[in-house]
């Protein structure tokens, strides 16, 4: 290029940068250094936080029910006109949209009526945390973007080690993860790399699958969580690898059928790889027998893991912490802290009882994590985790354990068992409610069932309305599951403020439109009949 082309060049990229000031100055366009978090901004940070406390403060004051009711096509049609190449331009015009687009119609897991899924109500220390470490914005995949939270971190790791009865002889280890799903899917994945080191001097981490990886089975109950299949599928096993283990009547995996899908799996030529046991079904709240099943995995030299997502809190209760009996022999275990530790999605954690194990995902870069640092002995929480960058999520645990105690949230998970005990108790009490199951953690399974109505399509069409209307309502929140491919009800209470009173509450509005729905359902028979 002559110079002349050069002079042209810059003379014409200089004209641009004018223009382009020119427009932004016109237009009046909001500068983006003014909206860093930093020391010449601490005044607006601070009011804009106050404008969203003072919001969020409203709309709990303001909610009474769990839910509108609204539906997804009445709520869609008010983002049609949302322009987001359009700004607002103050934090009090946005936060005014935000109420017509979320708040007004978001679901509260804080209402008492409440009593779907597992969601949590969250205590406040952790809110504080959520808070702190946006504003601070911590990477914990590194020492050297994370410093003090690696730090804290690990301590937490360590703590819940204890808790689960990893600690001696001090080689358990972990990782905080987005949740139960991430934390089933490494378990599977060191099992996998675990076995076929061991079985065949073959590592998958290098090497990819071997020949013999179609013959790798898992087994789990009928009941466990969907991310055990999911799981299969992602480290290319399949869901045909994944064999469904029968229950007994307390909705438990069944030990015996366990034994004998082992024995019969081996006959045929496969190879056992893991045992997923559970420690709260999300169906029936039901705890598999641990310890049992951790024999049979020692037998069958295969690896066993036990997904306490959701019964957790189990391990800081004053009453309850012996249901847990065998965990402490697992392989690996995981923990949600953001259900029965009522804590702000997400907060989860993977666990290994052999902390060699959690090499498997490990991968030094130099740009990040190179081993030099660890041999320098630089604390990189990426060299266990799936993910690289990740949020400071330990923060939200950390506050609560410091301002409340663990105590406190293991009587809190004590409350909602009693209180299904309590409603347990009450739906046997109506003669046109069928109960499923006695309940060992907070959830029950259930469907009205009046007396003058047996046929099964009529009752599975009834229990489906009645949650639709009760949702429409915005009266209460239940949720709903199919057993033996029929509809059934369900409650999953995971908050302490509910009571018995809130139940009742519950119980009569699903029997009022049971009622009203089986009553329609007789006039319309009895009209075809006659017709």
């Amino acid at each position: 290029m002559s110079e002349l082309a050069k002079v042209e060049l810059f003379e014409s990229q200089l004209s641009e940068i004018v223009e382009d000031f020119s427009y932004t100055h016109q237009q009046k366009l909001p500068s983006v250094e003014h909206y860093l978090l930093n020391r010449n901004n601490l005044d607006a940070y601070r009011q804009a936080l106050h404008q969203g406390i003072k919001q969020v403060h409203q709309s709990v004051t303001n909610h009474e029910k769990p839910f509108t009711g609204v539906q997804p096509h009445e709520l869609a049609s008010l983002f049609e006109s949302i322009n987001l190449d359009k700004h607002l331009g103050s934090v009090s015009e946005v936060l005014s949209e935000l109420d017509l687009l979320y708040l007004n119609d978001a679901v509260y897991f804080d209402q008492p009526r409440y009593v779907a899924h597992l969601n949590c109500p969250v205590v406040i220390p952790s809110i504080l945390a959520e808070l702190i470490l946006s504003s601070i914005n911590s990477s914990l995949d590194t020492w050297d973007q994370s410093a003090g939270g690696t730090l804290i971190e690990q301590s937490l790791l360590d703590w819940t080690c204890q808790k689960i009865g990893f600690a001696q002889p001090h080689d358990g280890d972990g990782v905080f993860t987005s949740g139960g799903t991430q934390s089933n899917l490494m378990a599977l994945l060191l099992a996998r790399e675990t076995l076929c080191e061991q079985r065949w001097g073959h590592s998958v981490k290098h090497q990819g699958l071997p020949p013999e990886h179609h013959r790798l089975r898992i087994f789990t109950s009928q009941a466990s969580h969907f991310s055990v299949q999911k799981s299969a599928a992602i480290l290319g096993l399949g869901y045909d690898a994944v064999i469904p283990v029968a229950m007994d009547r307390y909705f438990r995996m069944d030990v015996q059928s366990l034994s004998e899908a082992l024995a019969k799996s081996q006959q045929a030529g496969e190879i056992p790889l893991a045992i997923v046991g559970t420690a709260g079904t999300t169906d029936f709240g039901s705890i598999d027998p641990l310890d049992e099943i951790a024999l049979l995995s020692q037998c069958y030299q295969c690896w066993f893991h036990v997904d306490a997502a959701y019964g957790c809190g189990l391990l800081v209760s004053p009453k309850h912490r012996h249901w847990l009996k065998g965990i402490e022999l697992a392989d690996s275990v995981t923990v949600d802290y953001h259900k029965s530790f009522f804590q702000p999605v997400s907060c989860g954690a993977f666990f290994a009882k052999n902390k060699h194990h959690l090499s498997a995902v490990t991968y030094h870069a130099e740009y990040l994590n190179p081993l030099s640092q660890r041999q320098e002995g630089t604390p990189n929480l990426v060299d266990k985790s799936l993910q690289t960058t990740r949020r400071f999520d330990a923060l939200k645990l950390w506050l609560t354990l410091r301002v409340m105690g663990p105590k406190s949230i293991g009587e809190g998970f004590d409350r909602v068992l009693h209180l299904a005990r309590q409603a347990y108790m009450l739906l046997l009490s109506h003669s046109d409610i069928q109960v499923l199951h006695r309940p060992q953690l907070s959830t029950l399974v259930f469907r009205f069932k009046p007396e003058e109505i047996d046929d099964e399509s009529q009752l599975d069409r009834i229990n489906v309305s009645i949650r639709k209307a009760l949702a429409r309502s915005g009266e209460a929140m239940i949720a709903a599951t199919k057993v033996d491919g029929h509809q059934y009800l369900k409650f999953t209470l995971l908050n302490p403020s509910t009571t018995i009173r809130d139940i009742h509450q519950v119980v009569d509005g699903i029997r009022h439109h049971g009622l009203t729905l089986a009553h329609e359902t007789l006039f319309t028979s009895t009209q075809e009949a006659v017709a």
